[in-house]
């Protein structure tokens, strides 16, 4: 068991922290923020209190989470400096009439957009397509898009190739975890980690040809097998930690067959 003292959560150690797991050095910190190592140690070890500007600055050279540099902030003394606008607010109109256009004309295509939790809070008329047959207990709100996946009855059943899709979500999500450091989010990994494979692959061979350019996940829909490739897209230079949080994940058809019965489905 670790104890976090009140040391620990002053911006020094938490720096050094985040320094520590990007892997560098002092000196090159201080290269990249235009500082010296002499400083950044005197930062790190609480002899000496940074700048609000000086937070912001390393916390950008350390690629810091937006939430959490204003944590950073916090623990200088400092106020936040990143809104959080809840995703209903009318500030962020704009940005919902956008996204809800972008996914609805990715259509046949599935397309969500999913929060730092993986839950989904937007999804085009493709992904609907394949929660068919989905219990209504994984169906409730709010929508979790790793539960549907990998529960044993949730999607998991019709995804042939479950073993290899199961382990790319999971090393995703300890990416995630690394970079955010969320317990709730090691609470929901700990969770679908847990879950019993719901059945053994059948597909092997097929993986084999066609060459896919990517891992697919490989579903089964009403007696076909589909296969998509997954893409993600972030918003580039937030300046709100909601913003921030989101991720469009889209399914980009990875062979002729799953193109012709989507366009056919959808018409």
């Amino acid at each position: 068991m670790t104890t976090t003292t009140a040391d620990d959560r002053a911006v020094g150690p938490l720096l050094r922290a985040w320094r520590e797991q990007r892997r560098v050095s002092q000196l090159e910190l201080a290269l990249r923020a235009d500082s010296s190592s002499r400083h950044i140690s005197f930062i790190e070890t609480g002899r000496s209190r940074p700048s609000e500007e000086m937070v912001l600055r390393l916390a950008e050279h350390l690629d810091v989470p937006v939430r959490e540099r204003n944590a950073l902030l916090l623990a200088a003394g400092y106020a936040p400096h990143y809104p959080e606008t809840p995703l209903a607010a009318p500030e962020l109109d704009a940005l919902r009439d956008g996204i809800e256009r972008l996914i609805q004309g990715y259509e046949p295509y599935p397309a969500l957009v999913l929060d730092a939790m993986y839950n989904v809070v937007a999804a085009n008329r493709g992904i609907l397509m394949l929660l068919d047959d989905i219990p209504e207990s994984l169906l409730a709100p709010p929508l979790n898009a790793m539960r549907l996946t990998l529960h044993p009855e949730g999607m998991a059943p019709r995804i042939r190739n479950l073993r290899a899709w199961r382990g790319h979500l999971l090393e995703q999500m300890k990416r995630q975890i690394a970079l955010r450091r969320s317990e709730p989010l090691r609470a929901l990994y700990e969770e679908v980690a847990a879950y019993p494979l719901a059945h053994e692959d059948d597909d092997g061979e097929e993986l084999e040809a066609p060459a896919y350019f990517a891992l697919p996940m490989r579903i089964e829909h009403e007696g076909r097998v589909l296969s998509f490739i997954s893409s993600i897209s972030t918003f580039n230079t937030p300046m709100d930690v909601t913003v921030a949080e989101l991720a469009i994940e889209t399914f980009l058809p990875a062979d002729p067959a799953t193109v012709k019965y989507l366009q056919g489905f959808v018409s």
